[in-house]
């Protein structure tokens, strides 16, 4: 069974020699892994910061370099230290590699208005 990281590398791996038409495709299903791999990691890192206090969630998100403040509440500063890991990850990076060298080939899943 393929892991989200190991088809998300699969996908990056297989970008820079696909045509365009292709590379769209590619894209899509690379979109959609990296949500659902956000998303079970979100849920894994959820507990962990349970027992933390709102100044202490703060402290840490601002430690991991997101952006935050003290008004905002613990769901989105637990969202925003998941996404700090999340970044962080194999799969994220090579998803974003491959979304950077796409976006420089003229394509995107966002179509032009």
């Amino acid at each position: 069974m393929t892991t989200t990281t190991q088809r998300l590398l699969d996908l990056a791996a297989a970008a820079p020699a696909s045509p365009d038409e292709d590379l769209v495709l590619l894209l899509r299903e690379a979109s959609k892994l990296y949500q659902q791999g956000f998303a079970d990691l979100r849920d894994t890192v959820a507990p962990r910061f349970a027992g933390l206090s709102g100044g202490d969630l703060v402290a840490t998100a601002t430690a991991a370099g997101m952006p935050c403040d003290a008004f905002q509440d613990r769901g989105e500063l637990v969202l925003l230290l998941a996404l700090a890991e999340w970044e962080m990850t194999p799969a994220a990076l090579a998803y974003a590699e491959m979304a950077e060298d796409a976006a420089r080939r003229g394509v995107c899943l966002i179509p032009e208005e």
